[in-house]
């Protein structure tokens, strides 16, 4: 076990510079991943016990005006069968969830036009007003300032936006040259400084990367002081550029999934969909990790086949009751169970990621 006293000196100081997370990233092996994984588990364990905080999605539109070259949903897939819902259609998919026990809500799309800021204000409004104590979470992508501070204003709560790779050579390997990474981080700025609790994000494995790429977007993250983040392998999508390309690994997303959680104590920190989707028990094995986020597919079935942002996508299925579902079933064989509380950050004694 090589990396051991890093893992110890990020517990102790939830930063290493950009050298020592490379060093930290190229050469490691299992000892070192259950080790980190060890650490990762009981800092969480230490904020939020054994609980899991689930949030309801509402893919409510695949349609994009970006051609990120990894994504199934990209403005150039003519194979693509695009969707999206009404305002009444999203109101009854939170409905159903309410029903089920979700507290959180997170509305998410490609980047949509149709989707005006002031038709997005309306429909955070009206979920506000019908469910006053729940919170609404939006991943919609890239806006202007005033148009993040709009919804921000309508009640939207928190913003989910992955930066994609802190290394601006490295985005541009992933992007047409008219997508700016500049934009992408100006757009988190912004969302942090309005007030969102905010989240940023990256792919493990995406092309290119490399282990400088990856201490780099361990730098941003410590530097950044996100509420969430959200990682998970790259896998592509046979209709994209990258089709032929392998899946990121398994074992170094989670080994990234504890290293997070290390650096960054307090963060809200999901077991996404894409682990998921390479382990069926990917997410059971992300929480263990040091992952305490799960977030169940409230879309409906006749659309979320449609919402394919790499191939073979699996959502997360509850059924008619939240805490008898067989996620609340395969959390509790873990150790571990879901909470329906909105679950909303909270920073311990003042230390921030």
């Amino acid at each position: 076990m090589k990396n051991k006293p890093l893992i110890d000196q990020l517990e102790k100081t939830h930063t290493l510079d950009l050298t020592q997370w490379e060093a930290l990233l190229s050469q490691w092996d299992d000892e070192d991943r259950a080790y980190a994984a060890g650490v990762a588990r009981r800092l969480s364990q230490q904020r939020f016990g054994t609980t899991i905080y689930v949030r309801g999605v509402v893919e409510f539109s695949n349609y994009c005006r970006n051609d990120c070259l990894y994504c199934g949903i990209r403005h150039s897939n003519a194979n693509a069968i695009r969707y999206r819902m009404t305002k009444d259609q999203i109101l009854s998919c939170c409905q159903d969830g309410y029903q089920l026990g979700f507290r959180t809500f997170v509305l998410q799309s490609g980047e949509d036009p149709w989707f005006t800021t002031d038709r997005m204000a309306d429909i955070v409004s009206s979920i506000k007003k019908r469910f006053p104590d729940c919170a609404v979470t939006l991943s919609i992508g890239e806006m202007a300032t005033q148009a993040y501070q709009t919804l921000f204003d309508a009640g939207a709560d928190r913003y989910l936006l992955r930066h994609e790779t802190a290394d601006q050579a490295h985005y541009q390997k992933l992007h047409p040259s008219w997508q700016s990474w500049n934009n992408r981080m100006r757009c988190l700025r912004d969302l942090k400084a309005i007030g969102y609790q905010t989240g940023c994000g990256f792919m493990v494995g995406s092309p290119y990367q490399s282990p400088h790429c990856l201490a780099e977007d361990m730098v941003f993250i410590t530097a950044f002081h996100p509420h969430m983040i959200g990682i998970g392998p790259f896998i592509p999508h046979k209709d994209t550029p990258f089709a032929k390309e392998p899946a990121g690994s398994l074992e170094l997303t989670l080994y990234l999934l504890s290293l997070c959680r290390i650096a960054c104590p307090d963060v809200l920190l999901p077991a996404t969909t894409a682990l998921g989707t390479i382990h069926p028990e990917g997410r059971e094995m992300g929480v263990l990790a040091g992952a305490n986020v799960i977030m169940p597919n409230l879309t409906p079935h006749d659309v979320r086949k449609n919402y394919q942002l790499y191939d073979h996508m699996r959502s997360v299925d509850i059924g008619t009751n939240l805490m008898q579902s067989d996620l609340e079933k395969r959390m509790e064989a873990i150790g571990y169970h879901l909470s329906i509380s909105r679950g909303d950050y909270h920073q311990e004694g003042g230390q921030a990621c």
